[in-house]
């Protein structure tokens, strides 16, 4: 066996102390915003199974308000950041292992839109819902587009990307149009039919066209990394599990347009978009649970290595959440028991890791720690022992 090891991280900015128990908001990065998609999709998605347990319905109105307040407040301590730290906030997008994080605020709203409309509805009525769901999505779907461009196009022009460091990471920005595409059907029978109605059900399929395609530009450069460079670093391997999110997003977005596609579009279409839920679906979610298998195994090897908790832990959540509303999708369209038993699964796994995530935030969070230090565990993805036999 040999060993390759790859230059090591440069050193953490002067301008980021290390950690002390003193809450910053310099380095209060935009990957905090993955904590309000973990918590938005935990009720988006057990509104989906076909649970009728006690108390449930008013425990996920209560994980949707708390997902409103942590986007409102993460708002507000962002806004913070950007006034009293503009270099700290340019200095992210320049920094090719932080920038890909900025498609996480356009994932925030448009996951808390989506929960709104479909859990938030029981606390402060539909045409409140429908509104509210209406701006976080116009808002959300506008940033996600940019994202979709601007980090690309500075990671091409801009960043210094060194050879073997592709990340999962790099899937973040692309992945918000594949968010809209999935929750934007649900607002397709509040909209005026007609042209309204067919622009907005065909605008959010080719929203998923563009994630889609971009997705599978991007995922052969991360196995090619695996594959010649060895596993991640230990703080990085949960993000491992971000893959998951345009596959199950996808899988949800097929069976959501093939829900609203008989009162938006003509029946040819309406039709086909029916079938294309099952006949994309079925082999995307089991390539999605393959992966999720592997990433599992990376998981787990990691742990057993002493991997350290990280705000990276939060890729265990909204990805496998997409995937549990990928299965529910799947078992309206085909009837199968089987992927409504999966989806049920699922969801008892999502409610785990982010009840065991969102714990240990908060244990960082009060100790000063993860506002203290710098969210630096993505950049050690560039820097790793490669590993050959």
């Amino acid at each position: 066996m040999s060993s390759v090891v790859q230059p090591p991280a440069p050193p953490l900015p002067a301008s980021c102390p290390e950690p002390r128990a003193r809450v910053s908001l310099r380095c209060l990065g935009p990957n905090w915003y993955a904590a309000v998609t973990g918590t938005a999709i935990v009720a988006t998605a057990g509104a989906a199974l076909p649970l009728r347990l006690p108390g449930f319905r008013a425990a996920l109105v209560g994980v949707w308000a708390l997902s409103v307040i942590m986007l409102a407040v993460l708002l507000a301590a962002r806004a913070l950041h950007w006034a009293r730290h503009p270099d700290r906030a340019r200095a992210d997008l320049r920094d090719p292992s932080v920038a890909p994080f900025q498609g996480c605020p356009p994932m925030a709203l448009l996951a808390v839109g989506a929960a709104t409309l479909v859990v938030g509805r029981d606390v402060i009525g539909d045409g409140a819902a429908v509104a509210a769901d209406l701006v976080l999505f116009t808002v959300g779907t506008a940033a996600g587009l940019v994202t979709a461009v601007a980090i690309p196009y500075l990671m091409v022009t801009r960043h210094r990307i060194e050879p073997g460091s592709a990340s999962p990471v790099w899937l973040l920005p692309l992945v918000p149009p594949m968010v809209s595409a999935a929750v934007g059907p649900l607002l397709v029978p509040h909209v005026p039919a007609g042209q309204w109605r067919e622009t907005l059900l065909l605008g959010c399929f080719a929203l998923f066209g563009i994630s889609l395609l971009a997705t599978l530009i991007v995922l052969p450069l991360v196995f090619g990394r695996l594959v010649h460079h060895g596993p991640l670093p230990l703080a990085a391997t949960p993000a491992l599990l971000l893959v998951l999110g345009p596959l199950g997003q996808s899988v949800t977005a097929v069976g959501q347009l093939g829900d609203a596609a008989p009162g938006a579009v003509r029946a040819p279409y309406a039709q086909a978009l029916g079938a294309l839920s099952v006949l994309y679906g079925v082999p995307v979610l089991g390539f999605a649970l393959l992966w999720l298998a592997l990433a599992g195994a990376m998981v787990v090897r990691a742990a057993r290595r002493g991997m350290p908790f990280a705000m990276t832990w939060w890729a265990f959540t909204f990805p496998v959440g997409t995937c549990v509303t990928g299965a529910q999708a799947l078992a309206r369209h085909t009837g199968l028991a089987v992927y409504g038993a999966a989806a049920v699964g699922l969801y008892v796994l999502l409610v785990a890791a982010w009840l065991v995530t969102g714990v240990r935030t908060l244990r960082g969070l009060f100790s000063g720690r993860l506002l203290a230090a710098p969210p630096r565990a993505p950049r050690a993805l560039g820097s790793t022992t490669v590993r050959t036999t």
